[in-house]
């Protein structure tokens, strides 16, 4: 699992900026989920090849009785219990407050390792500013600029002392197996995830034909991701029950782990993941979000209705149209109908999932690649732009688990969106790729005309 890593900190003292340094903003991933209040975002990282998750918290004032700032408390609250290191952030140039020494006595009731950032210290490393917040008694404060970046590596290596970066060998065997597909030895990973009380629980109870997991008529039941090993039909499987999110108004109690961070570390470790959507309420706008992260990390994903035997005729049928509205970026992915307390659908869904792992991994051999490439082209040719048009010479896979189609070629960053997706309705026709993100990559080599006037 990656490590957590939680900035905390009173407002307005350079938290969302920091945030946007360590994840380099444009590869930060953003889970806005409506029911975890104001500004609470999760962004992934990698520093001294440590892949690592962000979480950014609200203002934080843990005495506040009531109202909003106390919801945006809770949230904090719960950042810090499933975070591995906290990161306090201070202000350097507005000084010492007395919220900061109530930040600082909660952390220190946590028993969780936190590391003190003085940030907006750009030039004031050796400023005597600095020794006020040895009062907070965290430690000698990190002196940083969130909004220049100086002192953020060293802060992230403290903040990192301790988590090992995966060593050459396993690296090895892990780049190894993304050529091959899934070694036999290592299990086939299936994650189940979804809201709260959709029945993610209850549907590995009825794959496990036992109650392997508590499952219970009550949002949260599960608190953190539960691993399960699991054969069938002789091959291994790996099955992973996640902690839902909460619908908006059922805000995080302090001691809850019910942690969407943990949801995003099982999807990103999965190698199928099942959307498990309440059929009795529609497809919400966590749902959606959960499909976005799915996406974005290209794993293969089938979306399961469940407690279809519950649903009307006309719930049905709003149900269809919420899921065209707004997963409409999964396309590609199967939905089937399920009832996983009555295991109504069940063969049906697992044979999706094996179609969607075996799309995921599918071998694409180059000659085949670059005929299809052609008779696309031959069929359809991109667009000229300026005195060129793109011309796609080759394709070759670069990747599994989600497929890469490269293809190779002359003025290709000229090729728009809409011709890459008409390519992959190609590629995916005769692959017959069900279930799993495909991309494609364009590269283009250098055109020794391009220069020279016409």
């Amino acid at each position: 699992m990656k490590p957590v890593i939680a900035l905390v900190g009173r407002a307005n003292v350079g938290k969302s900026t920091l945030f946007n340094r360590i994840t380099k903003s444009r590869d930060a991933i953003v889970a806005d989920f409506p029911g975890l209040t104001r500004d609470r975002h999760y962004g992934d990282a990698r520093a001294g090849g440590i892949d690592f998750i962000v979480v950014d918290t609200g203002g934080f004032e843990p005495e506040k009785p009531s109202g909003v700032v106390a919801e945006m408390a809770k949230q904090t609250r719960a950042a810090v219990a499933e975070a591995d290191v906290v990161i306090f952030v201070v202000d350097v140039r507005a000084g010492l407050s007395g919220q900061d020494h109530d930040i600082a006595r909660f952390l220190r009731t946590q028993g969780k390792r936190a590391l003190l950032a003085a940030n907006k210290a750009e030039g004031m490393a050796d400023s005597p500013l600095l020794a006020e917040f040895h009062e907070l008694g965290m430690g000698a404060p990190h002196p940083v600029s969130a909004a220049h970046g100086q002192g953020v590596r060293s802060l992230l290596e403290a903040a990192l002392e301790g988590f090992e970066p995966p060593d050459e060998e396993a690296a090895g065997e892990a780049g190894a197996e993304a050529e091959r597909g899934s070694s036999p030895e290592r299990p086939i990973r299936l994650a189940v995830a979804g809201r709260p009380n959709a029945g993610k629980s209850t549907l590995i109870n009825a794959w496990l034909g036992e109650e392997r997991l508590v499952a219970f008529d009550q949002p949260g039941t599960t608190r953190d991701a539960i691993h399960v090993p699991f054969e069938r039909d002789g091959r291994h499987f790996e099955l992973i029950d996640t902690a839902g999110l909460r619908r908006k108004g059922r805000v995080f109690e302090a001691i809850e782990k019910f942690s969407v961070v943990k949801t995003l570390q099982a999807i990103a470790d999965a190698n199928v993941v099942v959307l498990l959507i309440d059929a009795t309420e529609g497809v919400s706008e966590q749902d959606a979000h959960i499909a976005g992260y799915i996406l974005e990390s290209g794993r293969a994903v089938v979306v399961a209705l469940n407690k279809w035997d519950a649903t009307d005729d006309y719930q049905r049928q709003m149900l269809a149209r919420s899921v065209e509205s707004r997963l409409s970026f999964l396309k590609f992915a199967p939905v089937l109908h399920i009832s996983a307390l009555k295991r109504s659908g069940l063969s049906a869904l697992w044979k999706a999932l094996l179609h969607a792992h075996a799309s995921a991994t599918v071998k694409m051999p180059t000659p085949v690649l670059t005929r299809l490439l052609h008779d696309a082209v031959a069929h359809q040719q991109p667009r000229r732009e300026g005195r060129f048009r793109p011309k796609m010479r080759y394709a070759h896979q670069g990747g599994m688990n989600p497929p890469i189609v490269v293809i190779h070629g002359n003025s290709l960053e000229h090729v728009p969106d809409a011709y890459k997706r008409y390519l992959e309705g190609r590629f995916r026709e005769h692959f017959r790729l069900v279930g799993t993100p495909l991309r494609i990559e364009l590269r283009s080599g250098r055109n020794p005309f391009q220069d020279q006037g016409s």
